[in-house]
């Protein structure tokens, strides 16, 4: 079951995994990519607020059976093609064709029809795809914001329509399982607004969170082995959260295959703030 749910999930291919930690690199080297574009005036995005709170991750650290979360902000929809392009055109450094390869993998933009040309109206619409962590930081960066951390981005998808914590009931986690593994690209808003005003967490794109690997730092660097060891015999993790919640094992799963350079046409993202 584990095996199809994943197969599922990725029917396109990763990057190929290098040899490793899969730890995201926390610093940029002097005068590359990120630090210019954190120069650059993007226009900004309606933002919800999230207020703090605690949950019971799915797999946490040794010893945090319970993470809180301090109120943030967070952009109710993921970023489209039309606002990231908007960003390429003020940072041609991360155009495609112009990025080196330590910074995004080999398929980075691959479906779009020009350096800067997201395509057709609707695709303009739909959320971005096929950009690396560097370049979604980069793009958060440039906005004053930053990538959400996997707290917080589980925190705010725990919510439905009606209730902060919907986690705790079936029929949400089955809505949420039947949303992923059906899951397809489309226009933003098109998903359910949960009751934080944030729509499209479930059923559109994946999401890149700041610290995606941070569940795996220091386990085997081979994808299987990280998988397997990580996720199926919590080797290095604490497994705390609900073992019937197999949409929240996929994103874990995900995360556990990805690099910070890696792109893929389902993964996209959305920025957040912190709140003084």
């Amino acid at each position: 079951m584990r095996a199809l749910l994943l197969t599922l999930l990725l029917p396109l291919p990763l990057a190929a995994h290098a040899s490793g930690r899969a730890e995201p690199p926390r610093a940029i080297p002097p005068g590359g990519p990120t630090a210019a574009a954190a120069r650059a005036a993007v226009p900004a995005a309606a933002m919800v607020r999230v207020a703090g709170g605690s949950y019971r991750p799915l797999y946490a650290q040794p010893g945090e059976r319970i993470v809180s979360v301090a109120p943030f902000l967070l952009d109710a929809q993921p970023v489209t093609r039309a606002q990231f392009e908007a960003f390429l055109r003020l940072q041609p450094r991360w155009q495609r064709g112009r990025v080196p390869r330590l910074f995004v993998d080999e398929n980075y933009l691959r479906d779009w029809a020009g350096p800067t040309d997201a395509g057709t109206a609707r695709d303009r619409s739909l959320p971005v795809t096929g950009v690396s962590w560097f370049a979604a930081r980069s793009y958060c960066e440039a906005r004053g914001a930053r990538l959400p951390t996997v707290a917080e981005w589980e925190y705010a998808a725990r919510a439905d329509e009606h209730r902060p914590d919907a986690a705790a009931h079936a029929g949400f986690r089955q809505r949420v399982l039947e949303l992923t593994l059906r899951r397809r690209l489309q226009p933003v808003g098109s998903g359910f607004t949960n009751a934080w005003g944030a729509s499209d967490l479930h059923g559109n794109a994946l999401e890149w969170v700041d610290d995606f690997a941070s569940i795996f730092a220091g386990t085997d660097s081979r994808q299987t082995s990280r998988l397997d060891r990580g996720l199926t015999c919590a080797s290095g993790v604490t497994h705390t959260g609900d073992p019937g919640d197999y949409a929240a094992y996929l994103r874990y799963a995900l995360r556990g295959t990805l690099e910070a350079r890696s792109t893929t046409n389902t993964l996209g993202f959305r920025c957040a703030r912190s709140i003084p």
